[in-house]
């Protein structure tokens, strides 16, 4: 019971051993089939997707695809199973001729993990070839005098299948005089020897008949059969001889063709036909029977075509040398072909990327390289690099692979497309050198913003533009490519005066035209700023801003507007009263005696332009008397030219024209009527007669009365004006003489006491006054200065002269007179 648990204890570690060898190996990516040779097209070889652990739907999604070493594919990858399947018949003896183990090499390539997967697949052989001689009829020569046991070489029997399914044994059959011996090669080869069992007699028989028979291990076996006529000849004492058993010569790769690599010579002792000796090749494979020719004269050994290490190292000949009469010997020949460094290395790409991210991140991989050098030693070593400072460098996989990956980040705005040259150099002397180019397309991010033209952008547009008019443009580039580089533009939302922006300006999404959707008036905005964003079409979007600035330009469309005189108003039908009052506006009284360049009255105009469009000039247009006044050309002040004269009249119409600089310029009127006077009556009257005439069906004697009413109730109110601001300035003027309450000088004096008159400039031009204040009311006086006054009445005689006001002190000194009683007392 014990033996039986550590049996099966061994087994499952045997079984788990062979698990842990087989996922080591399809880890590594090494996978092993064997099939037999001559099987058909599309036969199975092995599961090859199961075997990597690669799901079906990913064969394609990631690129899956087959290599094969050489220059034919013989084996494919079936993209629906997954399966490696034959893709011709394949002749295990053409492949590898004289090879016992026959093993084709392929490559899994994963392009989408940048990822090979190495599998051998043995061909194992099939017994398809029977044994076969060189020449199936062979004659053979022997003296009558030969002793019995003498061996004479026999050719051996050829075939290409391996192991039990070769060339096993051979069967002599035909006569009693000869037997067969097999004898064992260096190699393990067997080779026949004809033995001479009991000797000969011309006499009795001249020749005799022999059959060979070669025969494989094969089930069922296969024979091959040569026929032996054997010859019987007169006596002949000696037989040709080689100078060496064995000849060996080391031939250089690259030998020229025709070249003689080595002469084999054999001498026989006798003379006449018996000595003349030829040549011929014993023993030779089919390839070297293509490469290798002997002179049958001179016994030289030449080439016929080029030699090649890498096909074949070493070739054995066996060379027989017989006379006339059918004596021979054998000698072996031995060639070894050195090598050279004939090859270059070559470089496979066997997966290798067309475009790649730029924001792939340093170590990705992007091409897989397959470098060898067909050449052996140091010929065969090979060194690779990368031609160029590009951002990638080589990283040994495994093997003979090598893999491109990047160095660093890529920029495609820096470089959008890499032609990366690889560079592989063998260690011979002088060294060969091959290169392969990978075109590699680096392909976008979005990973730039719009950028603009300009920092910020402004115009100048003019007011009274039409609706749909073009602004400006505004224009931003984006550095990434294809979608990513699309711009779009859009205004940021805003109000201007209350009212959406966007109801003032629009931009065209795709050209960054900005267009107004109304008429600007510079009279209500004179500047309109904004916000245009660009975005990209990457996802997600980057997107970058400008300022945009519009300056609304005034242009001369507001013509000058009066605002004194005001504008008589329209008059309306059947109504007098309405052109008396238009008459009435823009009235100015001005005296006869006026002095020339005195102001009259001053046309006031502004203009809602601005700049050069509001400056404003005044010119007198239209005048009753065209010398008598003037109109200052930027003031608009309206002044005397000269005196009034009795013959000019007293009513004057005055048209002003108020024009500013505009292109073309505007212009407005205004009316100013004067009316000239040496008296109120006179103005009075005047005005009187020009009001009827503006409304004559209205009674003259009815306006009269109302202008006497209107200019005495104007007098009054300046009557009443001047008193109280005579009484205002007493009272102030009190104040201030008003000595202080804690001094004695005054004390008892009351405040009525203190009259202070000041004069008034619009009736009483000036006088002049002396007042004498003392503590008894009765001593105080006021005296006027009669030669003072002018444009006044005539002021009183002097009264008789007071005594004094104020005592003197012995000292000189004046004070105030303690007797006097206090003010109110």
């Amino acid at each position: 019971m014990c033996g039986a648990g550590s049996r099966w204890v061994r087994r499952e570690r045997a079984l788990l051993w062979c698990v842990l060898v087989a996922a080591w190996e399809a880890a590594w990516g090494q996978l092993r089939y064997s099939v037999p040779e001559e099987m058909p097209k599309g036969s199975f070889v092995g599961d090859v997707a199961k075997d990597l652990g690669l799901e079906l739907w990913a064969l394609q999604d990631r690129g899956v695809h087959l290599v094969s070493e050489g220059r034919r594919q013989y084996f494919s990858l079936h993209g629906k199973t997954g399966h490696l399947v034959t893709a011709e018949r394949i002749d295990r003896e053409q492949l590898c001729e004289s090879v016992q183990r026959c093993v084709l090499r392929c490559e899994v390539i994963v392009e989408g993990e940048m990822r090979v997967y190495e599998i051998e697949v043995e061909i194992t052989d099939i017994n398809d070839n029977a044994p076969s001689f060189k020449e199936s009829e062979v004659e053979e020569r022997i003296s009558e005098t030969t002793s019995p046991g003498w061996r004479f070489p026999l050719a051996e029997a050829h075939d290409p299948d391996v192991g039990r399914n070769s060339l096993q044994s051979y069967e002599l059959s035909g006569d009693e005089h000869f037997s067969l011996a097999v004898q064992a090669g260096p190699g393990g080869d067997q080779r026949p020897e004809l033995v001479l069992a009991k000797a000969l007699d011309r006499e009795e028989a001249a020749f005799h008949e022999l059959v060979l028979r070669a025969s494989d291990g094969g089930e069922p076996p296969r024979t091959g059969t040569a026929r032996i006529r054997v010859l019987v000849v007169d006596a002949n004492d000696n037989a040709p001889a080689f100078s060496q058993a064995e000849y060996t010569v080391r031939v250089a790769e690259d030998v020229p063709v025709g070249s003689v690599l080595v002469t084999v010579t054999a001498t026989d002792a006798d003379e006449g036909l018996n000595g003349d000796v030829k040549y011929s090749l014993k023993k030779i494979t089919e390839k070297a029977s293509k490469i290798f020719q002997l002179d049958f004269e001179t016994g030289a050994i030449t080439s016929v075509r080029n030699l090649d290490f890498e096909d074949g190292d070493s070739y054995e000949l066996e060379v027989q040398a017989r006379d006339g009469v059918g004596l021979f010997d054998t000698a072996k020949v031995m060639i070894t072909v050195t090598d050279v460094n004939d090859n270059a290395p070559e470089i496979s790409v066997r997966s290798a990327l067309s475009a790649i991210s730029e924001d792939a991140p340093p170590g990705t991989v992007v091409a897989l390289l397959h470098v060898q050098d067909r050449d052996s030693g140091a010929d065969g070593q090979v060194t690779c690099s990368l031609d160029g400072g590009v951002p990638f460098r080589l990283s040994r996989s495994r093997g003979s692979y090598y893999s491109v990956v990047t160095a660093r980040e890529l920029d495609r705005e820096e470089v959008s497309e890499y032609n990366v040259t690889v560079l592989a150099a063998d260690g011979g002397s002088p060294s060969l050198r091959s290169s392969a180019v990978l075109a590699l397309r680096v392909l976008d991010v979005n990973d730039n913003a719009p950028v603009f033209a300009e920092a910020r952008y402004s115009a100048r547009v003019p007011e009274n533009n039409a609706a749909g008019a073009l602004l400006l443009r505004v224009r931003a580039w984006d550095a990434d490519w294809g979608a990513n580089a699309r711009v779009r533009y859009r205004l940021w939302e805003g109000r201007v005066r209350g009212a959406p922006l966007s109801s003032y300006v629009s931009v065209q999404a795709e050209t960054g035209a900005l267009y107004a959707l109304r008429s600007f008036d510079y009279e209500e905005v004179r500047e309109v700023g904004l916000w245009v964003r660009a975005e990209d079409g990457g996802a997600p979007a980057l997107s970058s801003n400008v300022s945009v600035r519009l300056e609304i330009v005034d242009e001369n469309d507001n013509a000058p507007q009066v605002l004194y005189p005001p504008p008589a108003p329209a008059p309306a039908s059947g109504s007098g009263s309405a052109s008396a009052s238009g008459w009435w506006s823009g009235v100015e009284l001005w005296p006869r005696s006026a002095e020339a360049g005195s102001l009259v009255a001053k046309v006031v105009a502004v203009d809602a332009d601005a700049g050069q469009n509001a400056w404003l000039s005044y010119e007198l247009a239209k005048a009753t008397e065209p010398g008598l006044f003037r109109v200052g050309l930027h003031s608009g002040e309206v002044r005397t030219a000269r005196l009034p004269l009795a013959r000019d009249a007293a009513r004057q119409s005055l048209v002003v024209v108020v024009k500013d600089h505009g292109r073309p310029a505007l212009s407005a009127t205004a009316t100013l009527r004067v009316v000239l006077g040496e008296s109120v009556a006179e103005l009075l009257s005047e005005l009187g007669s020009a009001a009827a005439a503006a409304a004559p069906g209205e009674a003259a004697g009815s306006l009269t009365r109302w202008l006497v009413l209107a200019v005495a109730a104007v007098s009054c109110l300046f009557l009443a004006f001047l008193l109280l601001l005579l009484a205002l300035r007493l009272r102030r003027w009190r104040r201030s003489q008003l000595p202080a309450a804690g001094s004695g000088a005054l004390r008892g004096v009351p405040a009525s006491h203190f009259v202070g008159i000041d004069g008034v400039r619009a009736f009483l031009r000036s006088y002049s006054h002396e007042v004498s204040l003392t503590a008894d009311s009765r001593k105080s006086q006021l005296r006027f200065s009669g030669g003072s006054c002018c444009d006044t009445l005539p002021a009183r005689p002097p009264p008789d002269e007071p005594a004094p006001l104020l005592h003197e002190d012995p000292d000189g000194a004046r004070r105030a007179d303690p007797a006097s009683p206090p003010p109110g007392e």
